[in-house]
């Protein structure tokens, strides 16, 4: 490798990071690779692959920096430990993009003619990798780079998210084909039949009629400081507070009022004192609303002289009563439990003191409200990080639901990228599954996206907000709905078939 290899990488990461929020420049996603790509002629394979983990190394340590305020600030780690424990976590990221470049090379000296599709392919299989392995973290895939450009990711609910990187990959790979290959036209005329066929479907999917009936639902954003949250002596305060947001959206007559994740400051339907008291109160500030609310709470059981937490969401009925309660399946690792904690990491709970012991939940829970007509809507709820994971959101909607709503509490990422990023996956999720999605954050972005992706609303972060809207509920089963990640996993198959070798003719 020379120094301009290594120049050309580095700015590869720089240009991938630059298209995600913030700041969001979208449109340097369809270039951003092409100095890597071109970086990588001449290469050895082993080059490659550490060419490749530059890019990495640099897009996720400017991608997820935030990783180093959550855990400084909120886990009590001193500043320069977090700094190198994010920058551990951004390695570890960048080893699903470091085969990428291997992978080019070695088809480069094998099978030129198939790179261009053979490259998006390649990148593909390592974000469906980087989706599932090790629990999964599947933020700032390639596709998400694009939420507000709406006729190019309208296709997602054929492919979900990773067909919209496959194109970004498609165009980039062209690209240095044409710059390098001289005459070659091949590459670009594919490029460019399947970006006007993207983009062909993306204007058909807007221009189509929606459903019908709609459902009108606030969400709330209270704004707590996260080190108060759980001191017993603002309770009251944070109580009151979403109470007090809530009487205010109620003149806008709501069909349902949504608290973010956690907003009570207390174990809801806790069995020892004051927990009874608190969850009583709540059930007649409901009654006196008259609205149904659905708000995450954290809750326990007791079994064999532990308490086993889960992190919930519950559907109250007007009249205060419990209606549905859904526990959160996909926990944050070392955030709500410590992965092998039992033998090899035993002694991450004693470092990060925020690090908690929940319990996942095992169902896709449908809570269905019923709409002053009488009609029933039926709503998934995914609670925080639940939302960037596109296998599991379409569970739900596959279960019946035809809204989703996500309650986070993202006050953990400060003031960094890190909420304008959450925000922008939920788009892809909303267009996956033609479904519409209310979101409400302890502080933002709070707001609402309708079946196409168009965000209909947001909130700023660090601020008390209440919004409401009709959203119209999904109609539709699409085909990403009914059968998830076969495109990805046929991208997969063949990134295997490219590298492959050929038989040699005797």
């Amino acid at each position: 490798m020379t120094r301009r290899s290594l120049a050309l990488a580095f700015l590869s990461g720089l240009l991938l990071t630059a298209s995600f929020p913030n700041p969001g420049y979208s449109f340097l996603a369809w270039f951003a690779l092409v100095p890597l790509l071109l970086a990588l002629r001449g290469l050895t394979v082993r080059a490659g692959l550490l060419l490749s983990f530059l890019v990495g190394l640099v897009f996720f340590s400017s991608t997820i920096y935030w990783v180093t305020n959550s855990i400084h600030v909120y886990g009590h780690v001193p500043l320069l430990p977090a700094a190198l424990i994010t920058l551990l976590f951004s390695a570890i990221l960048a080893l699903f993009i470091a085969p990428f470049g291997a992978v080019i090379v070695h088809i480069r000296a094998t099978r030129p003619g198939i790179v261009v599709l053979a490259a998006p392919a390649v990148w593909v299989t390592l974000e469906l990798a980087r989706t599932h392995l090790f629990s999964g973290f599947p933020w700032a895939l390639a596709g998400y780079s694009q939420y507000q450009a709406l006729p190019v990711i309208q296709v997602a609910d054929l492919t979900g998210v990773y067909g919209i990187s496959f194109v970004i990959v498609l165009v980039n790979t062209a690209i240095t084909e044409l710059i390098s290959g001289g005459k070659r036209i091949a590459p670009l005329l594919t490029a460019s039949v399947v970006l006007l066929a993207v983009l062909g479907y993306g204007y058909h999917r807007l221009n189509a009629e929606t459903g019908s009936g709609g459902i009108r639902v606030t969400v709330m954003q209270g704004n707590i400081e996260q080190d108060k949250k759980w001191d017993p002596a603002y309770q009251s305060e944070v109580i009151a507070t979403y109470k007090r947001l809530t009487r205010r959206a109620i003149e806008q007559k709501p069909d349902l009022v949504i608290w973010p994740e956690t907003a009570t400051p207390f174990y809801f339907e806790g069995t020892d004192d004051p927990y009874p008291a608190l969850t009583d109160d709540l059930r007649r500030f409901v009654r006196s609303t008259g609205t149904p609310l659905l708000t995450g709470s954290p809750t326990y059981e007791k079994k064999e002289r532990r308490h086993l937490l889960r992190n919930s969401a519950f559907l109250l009925e007007r009249d205060g009563t419990t209606k549905t309660v859904y526990h959160k399946i996909h926990l944050v690792p070392f955030g709500e439990y410590v992965p092998l904690k039992k033998s090899l990491l035993f002694f991450v709970e004693k470092m990060v003191q925020s690090v908690g012991d929940f319990q996942p939940g095992t169902e896709y829970t449908v809570m269905k409200v019923r709409l002053p007509s009488g009609k029933d809507v039926a709503m998934g709820t995914v609670i925080c990080y639940e939302i960037i994971f596109p296998d599991l959101v379409r569970r739900f909607v596959n279960e019946g639901a035809t809204v989703i709503t996500n309650v986070t509490n993202d006050a953990w990422f400060g003031r960094t990228g890190a909420p304008y990023q959450h925000f922008s996956m939920a788009v892809l999720r909303a267009v996956e599954n033609r479904v519409p999605i209310a979101r409400a954050a302890n502080t933002g972005i709070s707001g609402f996206i309708d079946a196409n992706g168009r965000i209909l609303d947001t909130s700023g972060i660090f601020t008390e907000a209440h919004l409401t809207r009709t959203l119209v509920p999904g109609s539709i089963t699409t085909f990403y709905t009914r059968y998830g990640d076969v495109f990805a996993w046929m991208c997969a198959l063949g990134a295997i078939l490219a590298v492959i070798p050929l038989p040699r003719s005797k």
